[in-house]
């Protein structure tokens, strides 16, 4: 009807070459379709499917909320919609990272609950907020990551062999907004680190989160920064699990617009994909292949496209 969205997924059947039937996880009036923060979809194994969306909570521009449902049948059934943050004020919250851990969906967001304090000064920060969703839709315990992270940059996290690793570019008190990462690790979550200092200093939301994939200890961050006005992608790796990372490798062509992704591949090396600029208002969606020593194969395009913010986010 007038003014519904709906938030939907239809299976590929790999063999066959065929889509299946369409299935709708969530509709209504109130669903939010935003460029940059964008509904998701985690197999989590065993025919369980986790999906997020997010949907306005009151009549202001950034009040929205997160909402997960689970599936126990490969998509075609849903559960009612999950809030997993406690905190339900008109303010933002959004950017949703999800991770698998057994038989519990964890989830990680960006959570605008600070905006709604009464005498909060004018630094409005937003912070990033986990919690557990179990199997039945049970929410864990809240926990915040971070009292003060970029307003509106993608979150983004991976399973490690010795536990989750969360990304998010931070916010320092001088408007530094770095790529950091917190683990957990033994049941407790790590104080907020750096992946890399590029000291990107911008009095504003840049719109460009990082990515990360992991497999076993190995750990690889693709991100954006305009560090002394230079625009660039890289790509930093780890083999102890995210505890520290080696150098990043550039991997741009010299004019990226950013919008990462990044996947480990089964050699250990990682494929990033970024948007690069080619002129005017076109650009290409890129993909390169780095190996964990820096070495790097020459860049792909997979197609074109355009660096206005219509043209989204490529994903893998």
């Amino acid at each position: 009807g007038a003014g519904q969205t709906k938030f939907q997924l239809a299976p590929l059947d790999v063999a066959g070459g065929k889509w299946g039937p369409t299935v709708t996880i969530a509709s209504g009036d109130k669903l939010l379709a935003n460029w940059a923060d964008f509904p998701s979809l985690q197999v989590l194994g065993d025919k369980r499917l986790a999906a997020h969306w997010l949907q306005r909570a009151g009549p202001g521009t950034y009040a929205y909320h997160v909402k997960i449902a689970l599936s126990h049948d490969g998509g075609s059934t849903w559960s009612d919609a999950i809030t997993p943050h406690r905190d339900v004020s008109n303010t933002e919250h959004g950017f949703v990272a999800m991770w698998n851990e057994g038989q519990e969906l964890h989830a990680a967001w960006l959570d605008g609950r600070k905006y709604n304090k009464e005498g909060h000064d004018a630094s409005n920060e937003m912070t990033v907020f986990s919690t557990s969703i179990d199997r039945d839709g049970s929410r864990g315990a809240e926990v915040m990551l971070d009292g003060r992270a970029c307003d509106c940059c993608q979150t983004a996290a991976a399973l490690t062999a010795k536990g989750p690793i969360v990304v998010y570019r931070d916010r320092s008190p001088d408007e530094i907004r770095d790529i950091y990462m917190v683990r957990r690790v033994g049941g407790e979550w790590t104080s907020p680190a750096p992946v890399h200092g590029d000291g990107w200093k911008i009095n504003a939301c840049p719109v460009n989160g990082p990515a990360v994939d992991a497999s076993g200890s190995d750990v690889a961050v693709a991100w954006f920064t305009a560090a002394n006005g230079e625009a660039r992608v890289k790509v930093a790796f780890s083999r102890n699990a995210g505890e520290s990372f080696e150098a990043p490798a550039r991997v741009d062509g010299g004019a990226p617009a950013g919008r990462v992704d990044v996947a480990m591949l089964a050699d250990g090396s990682a494929l990033v994909t970024w948007i690069e600029r080619v002129g005017g208002d076109t650009a290409a969606v890129r993909a390169r292949r780095v190996e964990r020593n820096g070495d790097m194969g020459a860049p792909i395009t997979i197609a074109a496209s355009s660096a206005a913010r219509a043209s989204g986010f490529p994903r893998m």
